[in-house]
C-alpha cells in the first residue's frame, strides 16, 4: 500500500488534511509535528513546554482524521539542558490519553539533535539509551519511529533496529555515506538510499527479525513521477534486494 507522512501537520486543521485526503486519494498513514523544533518539549520554560505539548495534540487529532495512525516527533534538544528528557517525558505523558482515545503512536524519531547519543562519539554507540527512553513511559502508545539513515554515523544500523525490536512502529528511509561527512567535515553525509556505506543485507534481515510489517517512508528529495519512480526503486533494492 502506499501513503505519505505528511510534514507539515501543525499547519492544518484536522478538517482541512481530512478532505485533502479524500479529494487527492493520498492515504495519510502519519503525521509530523514539525513544530517541535521550534517549540521544545524539553524547553525549561514552561510556556514554551505548554505551546509544545498543545502542538503535539494537534497533531494527533490531524492525523486521525486523515486515517493515519501516529505522530512523529522529535523529544527535543541538548541545549535545553541535561534535565530536557524528564521535562519533555512530563509533558508527553500528559498526550497519551488523547493518543490512546484516538488510537494514535506517540513515536520518537532518531535525530541529530544531541540526546540518547553522543554526538562527538564513536561510531559504535548503542541505542539502549534511547529504548530505555521510550521503555520509561511504559505505554504502548509511546514507540519509536525510526530513521535508517540519520545515524549510520554513531552505530549499527541493523543492531540498532534489533535492540529496539517491537518498540519500531514505523521507518524512515534514506542512505548515508560516512565518506561523504567526513570529507564535509563531519557533515550530515546523506546520500540517495542505495548509495553510501548502510549494508542493506543487514538491515532486511533486522527487519525480518524483529517481526516488522508496518510502514516505511522515504525521507529524501521529491520531485516529479519520474524522481518518485526512482525512489521507488531505490527502497525496493535496499528493503527487498
Amino acid at each position: 500500500m502506499d501513503g505519505v507522512d505528511f510534514d507539515a501537520a501543525a499547519s492544518v486543521t484536522p478538517e482541512q488534511l481530512r478532505e485533502a485526503s479524500a479529494a487527492t486519494g493520498v492515504f495519510i498513514h502519519n503525521a509530523i509535528n514539525h513544530a517541535h523544533w521550534g517549540k521544545t518539549l524539553t524547553s525549561a520554560d514552561e510556556a514554551v513546554r505548554a505551546e509544545a505539548l498543545a502542538n503535539l495534540k494537534h497533531c494527533i487529532r490531524v492525523s486521525h482524521a486523515a486515517g493515519g495512525s501516529g505522530v512523529l516527533i522529535v523529544v527535543g534538544v541538548k541545549g535545553d539542558g541535561p534535565e530536557g528528557p524528564d521535562r519533555a517525558r512530563e509533558e508527553i505523558r500528559k498526550a497519551i490519553p488523547l493518543a490512546a482515545a484516538l488510537g494514535q503512536r506517540i513515536l520518537f524519531e532518531n535525530v541529530w539533535n544531541g540526546l540518547f547519543y553522543e554526538d562527538d562519539g564513536p561510531r559504535d554507540q548503542s541505542v539502549q539509551p534511547l529504548a530505555d527512553y521510550i521503555d520509561s513511559f511504559n505505554s504502548p502508545w509511546v514507540g519509536s519511529f525510526f530513521d535508517l539513515g540519520n545515524h549510520a554515523r554513531y552505530g549499527d544500523v541493523a543492531e540498532w533496529i534489533r535492540v529496539l525490536g517491537p518498540r519500531i512502529v514505523k521507518f524512515d528511509i534514506k542512505g548515508y555515506s560516512n565518506a561523504r561527512a567526513d570529507a564535509e567535515g563531519k557533515g550530515k553525509g546523506f546520500v540517495e538510499i542505495t548509495a553510501g556505506d548502510i549494508d542493506w543485507a543487514s538491515v532486511r534481515s533486522a527487519i525480518q527479525e524483529i517481526g516488522f510489517t508496518g510502514w516505511i517512508s522515504a525521507e529524501v528529495g521529491g520531485g516529479n513521477t519520474a524522481r518518485l519512480k526512482t525512489v521507488l526503486d531505490q527502497m525496493k533494492e535496499a528493503l527487498l534486494g
